[in-house]
């Protein structure tokens, strides 16, 4: 007579690893730090490879003081490394890169407890942290030059969303031929890579159509130039790659819904009528602190239970 095995939930296991994830994830951003460094020249790439190391690096030393479980295998700190990079504009300096990624593994993700644990986006959260800190670097942008030209060379330009004065062709925006951060000018790339996650199963569609759309419609309604709208800042990379962040962001797919809805609409406000021209990185972050409200008021109703009767 064989033995009733009795086991806690969950019953249902995958294969898929934070490790294999995160990797997804970085073949996802290949594209987008290729284009960078042809945009912008190998002083992007090195700012990038140098973000990743920078949080790897952090991550180490602090589980070793701390006396923590080696986690840097996971490749989290290296996919936020990366991500930051690619927010970041290709002139800034260093060490304000470095304080960047120190903000994002020590103080965004470990002071919480580690990856799943962190309330919200360490990339997103460390760019806002530049931003405020060192304001004009973080807004200082640089006109694409040529593969292998020094950063010393490069001729500073305004944003497209800083003026119509300043507004490239729509296939320059797709393309990317246009001042801005290293990661967000290269649409097609974004695209790529977007659609590599999607088809993996590693992203829920849902969350980066329902931002951009929101968007979009905004535009529309609101009387601007929509393909630019879309196409100008971080809307694509943040879209993508930060509002669908596992730890941060809801659970359920009406809840992922909600978020990005609500990404979209702040982005929107702050874009049209708020001091900053961008407001990606602060609708992401915004919605990240909201995340676990959208979560209780859109939780799935347990198999079985019936009306009245309490969870």
């Amino acid at each position: 007579m064989s033995a009733l095995l009795i086991e806690p939930s969950p019953h249902i296991k995958s294969t898929l690893t934070t490790q294999k994830i995160m990797l997804n994830v970085l073949i996802a951003l290949l594209p987008s730090v290729i284009a960078g460094t042809v945009i912008f020249g190998t002083r992007a790439l090195v700012l990038v490879v140098l973000c990743a190391a920078f949080c790897v690096i952090s991550e180490y030393l602090f589980n070793v003081i701390t006396k923590r479980q080696q986690t840097v295998s996971d490749l989290s700190a290296v996919v936020t490394g990366v991500l930051l990079g690619l927010n970041l504009p290709p002139s800034l300096p260093v060490y304000m890169a470095a304080i960047g990624c120190f903000a994002a593994i020590v103080v965004v993700k470990q002071f919480f407890g580690g990856i799943g644990q962190n309330f919200a986006n360490p990339a997103i959260t460390a760019r806002i942290i530049l931003m405020l800190s060192f304001g004009r670097y973080m807004t200082t942008w640089t006109k694409p030059f040529p593969f292998g030209m020094s950063a010393a060379d490069a001729v500073s330009s305004a944003t497209v969303l800083s003026g119509p004065e300043t507004m490239p062709s729509y296939i320059d925006m797709f393309l990317g031929n246009r001042a801005g951060c290293i990661g967000e000018t290269c649409i097609a790339a974004l695209l790529l890579g977007g659609l590599y996650l999607i088809v993996r199963g590693i992203i829920d569609p849902v969350t980066p159509a329902a931002f951009i759309g929101t968007v979009a419609l905004c535009a529309f309604i609101g009387g601007y130039d929509a393909p630019t709208q879309l196409m100008a800042g971080g809307l694509v990379l943040g879209a993508f790659f930060m509002a669908t962040d596992y730890s941060t962001t809801p659970i359920t797919r009406a809840g992922k819904l909600i978020f990005a809805v609500g990404c979209g609409l702040i982005t929107s406000v702050i874009r049209f009528f708020g001091v900053y021209p961008e407001g990606v990185s602060f609708s992401i972050l915004i919605m990240n602190i909201l995340t676990p409200l959208i979560d209780r008021y859109v939780r799935p109703k347990p198999f079985g239970l019936t009306k009245g009767a309490k969870e």
